[in-house]
């Protein structure tokens, strides 16, 4: 399997991620709903950031084990932030970016700062789509 990721001329340098990535056939898998929520099935961190993206990292990187992934097999990300404060959400991305599944950020990636998440006092939640490698 070939990913290929491009940041064509004629677009600005993106921060850290690419414009454009390309997937030559095979099999995907779809981390939809990526929350902090704990294996006793509670809200990590409450109204806290880091905790709950290290919980975020720590879910993405069990499901995508699951797949039979790694966080290099991630071809897109989106990333939803409670907020809409430009300081908050790059502090977001930078602490996605250094923790155990960063790599999966470097690829066609999404920053969002929204009103509200499904759980209450949720900060964070992100979904992955990864390509999976030929076999498991």
């Amino acid at each position: 399997m070939d990913i290929t990721r491009i940041n064509p001329a004629e677009l600005h340098e993106p921060p850290g991620y690419h414009h454009v990535t390309i997937v030559e056939a095979g099999r995907t898998a779809y981390l939809a709903g990526q929350c902090p929520i704990g294996p006793d099935g509670q809200l990590v961190g409450p109204d806290d950031l880091g905790a709950q993206i290290g919980q975020v990292a720590a879910n993405a990187l069990t499901a995508l084990s699951a797949a039979g992934a790694e966080p290099r097999h991630v071809v897109r990300s989106v990333v939803y932030v409670v907020s809409s404060d430009r300081a908050v959400l790059a502090e977001a991305w930078q602490r996605l970016t250094d923790s155990a599944i960063g790599q999966a950020f470097t690829t066609a990636s999404t920053l969002l700062g929204v009103a509200q998440l499904g759980f209450p006092g949720q900060l964070v939640e992100v979904d992955l789509t990864a390509a999976l490698p030929q076999t498991r």
